[in-house]
């Protein structure tokens, strides 16, 4: 009676580690779970990204003639998990790294553009926006 308990437990244990795998995978293919900027905020972030001219060295989806290849496309970015290959993707780090990306990641080759704390958020919620 033991072992026929135990082989039952045995494959849906197995099973049960799989699917969380699994979820845990998925995690960059979602949209990440923060409150969305407001229409506003999304729009005044989509023309300050032309405004600073971050399309010339990125590919950035509605932002007109944004076809960079410099840097990474930033298509989907709303559902990235990290920014510069380690950093969470949150609203608030996304902004700092838009503000001043060398105080984030030394030696960076995204320059700093003078970017205010106010405008950060802006092009973050633009960026973030992206699915």
């Amino acid at each position: 009676m033991h072992s026929l308990h135990c082989r039952r437990l045995i494959p849906a244990a197995a099973l049960l580690s799989a699917s969380l795998l699994l979820v845990g995978c998925d995690i960059g293919e979602r949209r990440l779970p923060y409150d969305a900027a407001s229409p506003a905020r999304v729009a005044r972030g989509q023309t300050l990204l032309a405004q600073y001219q971050c399309g010339s060295c990125h590919a950035i989806p509605g932002v007109d003639a944004a076809r960079g290849a410099a840097g990474p496309p930033l298509s989907a970015f709303g559902r990235r998990s990290y920014i510069a290959g380690h950093l969470p993707n949150r609203p608030e780090t996304l902004a700092r790294w838009i503000e001043s990306p060398a105080a984030l990641v030394p030696g960076t080759s995204m320059p700093s553009m003078g970017v205010s704390p106010d405008d950060a958020r802006a092009m973050a919620g633009y960026l973030l926006s992206l699915e």
